[in-house]
């Protein structure tokens, strides 16, 4: 599936630098894609797009579906006419995304930009407009009525609304269409700005020779249009509420487990439907991305079940899940799909199995690799046929230099003299980001991807996320003048040095 050896760069767009409160599909996203060109890259990997709710992460989305309108771009509203300049500023942006600062802009920002559009739109841009809601109506019409409903409720969640709304009968849906029709059109609205945006932005990346590494949750939030439209997907009771939650097993990240509660799939009623709902998911996901990374990807042969109402993840168990029924259909449908699974965590033969047997390329994670010459992680140990990918850490990662910097003195050793029988240069921890670039550089992986903070060489204050930590995390964006023509020279001389320099 990986034909050559490339390299690539992790960084989600709300990580852009800019004026306003939240990184942007705009001028910034565009500056970054040519830093990438002029750096020899081939790939940008980015989180889920989705829209984010309560702790903001993009792992729970209000949609499986839907994009985050936290990313439109401001200045394309100006530049259609549809939004003055004073009506996009904010009262601040700053070096960190402050997301309560972002709610109280955002949405205001966009109401008023929606009166310029309904007020001055051409005919040509309202037809692109019916022309998207049409096309997307399989998602889009619960998307938006879901959310108009939420804000009707000052955005409780969909299982404290009034009996009618939340179990969907048929009058109370119709009315409130009716009742919140303005305030539907507003979201499929914003949801063509988003697509329109982001469409745009990976045809650039295609013309700077960049390709473009998607994320897709395996689970959906229990707050998200995709539970309240398709409950019968899902293993609740009959209020709706979930019988388990997701979760995984005490591990790296965390002594207890982590309790993501996410509602668990009725896979017999998804086999019924022969997997429809999956196979449009995966079919939108490649749409916006040439490679999508599937999160858990383990807990498609096997999940762990954890009783609703549980306070941890520890006490739950391993269920059965049909992953190779799933992706025989996904291949007699869609092909050979290009594919990541994310096999990190408590893996079993049955999963790599699972993976090896339709071709899809793991994860390799050189910050767990320092423990011992068997490690699967050191590179040595990687598959012969390449078949992989080898990040220096991932967003759930502290940065390589916050990881050495609280690393045991046995890793650190066992790192050294890894490192110097790779002729890599390795004195201390300032050094740590560069040493396992070039070591991920250097490895047999057809790919490997560094975060934005390893290549700056940012210690923890730039971390993304704190596993189990329900707040505080997804709010780290660059400054203006980080991607120096420098970074991008060394990063060219040693993917050139190395082969993994992007064919012109």
């Amino acid at each position: 599936m990986l034909a050559e050896r490339a390299y690539g760069i992790l960084l989600h767009p709300t990580s852009f630098p800019g004026p306003y409160p939240i990184g942007n599909l705009g001028g910034e996203a565009r500056r970054f894609l040519g830093w990438l060109e002029s750096a020899g890259s081939s790939w940008w990997q980015v989180l889920p797009l989705g829209p984010t709710g309560f702790g903001d992460s993009p792992y729970q989305s209000f949609s499986a579906f839907a994009g985050n309108p936290y990313l439109i771009d401001p200045e394309a509203l100006i530049a259609a006419g549809w939004l003055l300049r004073d009506e996009a500023r904010a009262e601040g942006g700053g070096e960190r995304v402050d997301y309560g600062l972002v709610y109280r802009w955002a949405w205001p920002m966009l109401e008023r930009a929606f009166a310029g559009f309904r007020a001055r739109a051409g005919e040509s841009q309202r037809r692109e407009l019916a022309g998207f809601a049409q096309a997307e109506s399989y998602w889009l019409d619960d998307y938006a009525l879901f959310m108009a409903i939420k804000e009707e409720h000052g955005g409780a969640p969909w299982w404290e609304w009034p009996r009618p709304l939340r179990l969907r009968e048929e009058d109370a849906l119709a009315e409130a269409r009716e009742r919140l029709g303005e305030r539907v059109e507003f979201h499929c609205w914003t949801q063509w700005l988003f697509f329109g945006q982001w469409l745009e932005l990976l045809d650039e990346a295609h013309r700077r020779g960049q390709r473009v590494i998607g994320d897709m949750p395996i689970f959906v939030a229990y707050d998200s249009a995709d539970v309240w439209s398709r409950p019968e997907l899902f293993q609740l009771d009959d209020e709706r509420r979930p019988l388990f939650v997701a979760g995984v097993p005490p591990d790296y990240f965390s002594p207890t487990g982590q309790l993501w509660g996410n509602p668990l799939y009725d896979w017999d009623e998804l086999r019924r439907r022969d997997f429809d709902w999956w196979l449009a998911r995966i079919r939108h996901a490649l749409r916006l991305a040439d490679l999508v990374r599937i999160d858990h990807f383990r807990g498609l042969e096997a999940y762990w079940a954890v009783p609703a109402g549980a306070p941890t993840a520890e006490h739950g168990t391993w269920r059965k899940a049909p992953g190779d029924e799933l992706f025989e259909r996904v291949r007699r449908e869609l092909g050979a799909v290009p594919i990541i699974a994310e096999d990190l965590g408590l893996i079993t033969p049955e999963v790599e199995a699972l993976r090896d047997r339709f071709g899809l390329p793991g994860m390799k994670v050189l910050q767990f690799a320092f423990t011992g010459p068997d490690n699967p992680f050191l590179p040595h140990n990687y598959p012969q046929s390449g078949n992989c990918l080898v990040y220096t850490g991932t967003h759930d990662n502290d940065t390589t230099k916050g990881w050495c910097q609280t690393a045991s003195a046995s890793e650190l050793e066992f790192m050294r003299s890894y490192l110097r029988e790779q002729g890599i240069a390795f004195s201390g921890c300032e050094d740590a980001p560069w040493a396992l670039i070039e070591l991920a550089l250097k490895s047999r992986c057809r790919l490997a991807v560094f975060p934005l903070q390893d290549v700056l060489g940012l210690g923890s204050e730039a971390r993304m996320n704190y596993p189990s930590r329900p707040a505080g995390n997804w709010a780290w964006r660059y400054r203006e003048g980080d991607l120096s023509e420098g970074l991008a020279a060394r990063l060219r001389g040693l993917a050139e040095r190395y082969g993994r320099l992007r064919r012109e």
